[in-house]
């Protein structure tokens, strides 16, 4: 008996321990202080980013907490929301036109990479964008291409998949894919 109270004991304590890894490493835990930390980082080259792409007129901010729609709860839920503000002031994300949105996409997209990349020591060495025109207006698409000139020092290469015609000038190097009978033909211009 006195055996088996020891050993009831020891598991005991090992149980506590993982319940304080349980809690360090769940979604309120070491995860969240590490996004948390991030937060600030991520918002401020995202609106930097955002900032060029829309001359001046849009801007996000990451919301961790907010309240409980239950009134009489005087305690905030944790959550992550993105308010994105024009000079419309601020509105859903659903309100705004496809080209806004892909946009703060965009912007929101390049900072997440560029801080993870930066916090692994690492160096973001490509930028993909595969049809990320289409949505846009002509002044839309002219502010994109200024972005990604804007940000082609950080990257090695930049890689842009379009069926737009009128970019093709945009850039000064393309490999062009043109579908033919038998079989695509990749030209490098």
């Amino acid at each position: 008996l006195k055996s088996m109270l020891s050993e009831r004991d020891e598991l005991v304590r090992l149980v506590g321990r993982y319940k304080v890894l349980e809690n360090a490493f769940g979604k309120d835990g070491v995860p969240a202080l590490l996004i948390e930390q991030a937060l600030p980082e991520i918002e401020t080259r995202a609106n930097d980013i955002l900032d060029r792409l829309s001359s001046g007129m849009m801007s996000v901010r990451f919301r961790t907490q907010a309240a409980y729609k239950d009134k009489s709860r005087e305690d905030l839920r944790e959550t992550l929301d993105i308010e994105i503000s024009d000079s419309s002031g601020t509105r859903d994300y659903e309100m705004f036109s496809g080209g806004e949105a892909f946009r703060v996409n965009f912007a929101i997209r390049l900072a997440l990479s560029e801080i993870l990349a930066q916090r692994a020591g690492a160096r973001l060495q490509t930028l993909v964008i595969d049809e990320g025109f289409g949505s846009q207006d002509a002044q839309g698409r002219q502010r994109l291409v200024e972005a990604i000139n804007l940000v082609k020092q950080d990257f090695a290469k930049i890689l842009v998949i379009t069926h737009i015609d009128e970019l093709k000038d945009a850039f000064p190097t393309r490999i062009e894919v043109e579908k033919t009978a038998s079989g695509s033909q990749l030209r490098v211009v």
